[in-house]
């Protein structure tokens, strides 16, 4: 690892982070991309992605992380398989520290992505990507004329069971309470499907399935009563948390989120960029985390020709 002093530093492996290592590399700013020992993102662990362009027949999530990583690689981007474990964004260069390194860097694009709130239940680890999923954008497809189940009680909840009812025979939602959070028209919209149904003051207590899901064990968290419900799929939608714990403190947030300022991707601090799920609360795509990796480097390629260091 060199101890010089880097003109972009990209915190980040999924496809923000390396959508803009192509971009970076391209201009020929020889990124690092600090990658994690999880590397990949959020596509690492998915089964079959079949709504990114491009792929006709789809391709399986780790695949399609590894072409983008080769794809960096090929133009000249460095990696560094390590977590980063404090930044310091009071002045030029930035200063990144992981657990064997600490890097200078006139710009640094943050693309640590968000994760999942997941229930931390037996059998959910095991099935993800088997039936248990995060995302009905990404998934409800493969779950046609199937009974599913959506964990949750907010306004992603009703808008992941909405989506899935295209596909979806039927729709369970699973609250632990006696009523939603979700605003008065998302609550309206559930409630006017005929293909959902919910089931109230519950909280499944175990995913299971041979290979793949094929029910959930609920309880009652009034009666304690326990029952089960065959299901060919659970979604969680209990909502995510933004990776933005290094910059609490360094950056603006909002809702942990980082908060862009203006038209472009740059942070509360000029020369830092944000892209992808750390910033987008919305989306949350693979594709749109793309484009907002490539904006972030031509962000950061343009401040860097702008204020010399």
């Amino acid at each position: 690892m060199s101890n010089d002093v880097r003109e972009v530093t990209i915190i980040g492996s999924g496809p923000a982070g390396l959508t803009a290592a192509v971009y970076a590399s391209r201009g020929d700013l020889k990124p690092l991309v600090i990658e994690g020992i999880e590397a990949g993102g959020q596509l690492m662990l998915t089964t079959e992605v079949e709504n990114y362009p491009g792929f006709v027949d789809g391709i399986m999530g780790p695949e399609l992380m590894e072409r983008f990583r080769k794809q960096a690689a090929r133009f000249g981007t460095e990696y560094l398989t390590d977590n980063v474990t404090a930044v310091d964004l009071s002045a030029r260069p930035f200063v990144v520290h992981t657990g064997a390194e600490e890097i200078q860097t006139k710009s640094l694009i943050i693309a640590t992505g968000a994760s999942a709130r997941m229930l931390d239940v037996p059998g959910e680890r095991a099935l993800l990507g088997h039936g248990v999923s995060t995302c009905a954008t990404c998934d409800g497809f493969f779950f046609k004329e199937r009974e599913l189940v959506v964990v949750g009680g907010g306004d992603s909840a009703m808008e992941e069971s909405i989506f899935l009812t295209k596909f979806a025979s039927k729709v369970t939602i699973v609250h632990r309470r006696d009523e939603l959070r979700a605003s008065k028209i998302m609550q309206d919209r559930a409630h006017a499907n005929d293909k959902i149904d919910f089931i109230w003051n519950s909280a499944v207590s175990e995913i299971f399935g041979n290979g793949k899901v094929e029910g959930v064990r609920l309880k009652n968290l009034v009666t304690g009563e326990e029952s089960e419900l065959e299901t060919g799929g659970v979604f969680v939608a209990i909502g995510h948390i933004p990776n933005t714990a290094l910059f609490e403190g360094g950056l603006e947030l909002n809702e942990g989120y980082i908060v862009l300022g203006g038209e472009t991707t740059e942070t509360s601090v000029p020369g830092v960029f944000a892209a992808g799920d750390v910033v987008d609360f919305r989306y949350r795509q693979a594709i749109t985390a793309a484009g907002m990796g490539c904006m972030a480097a031509i962000d950061a390629e343009r401040f860097l020709e702008a204020t010399p260091l």
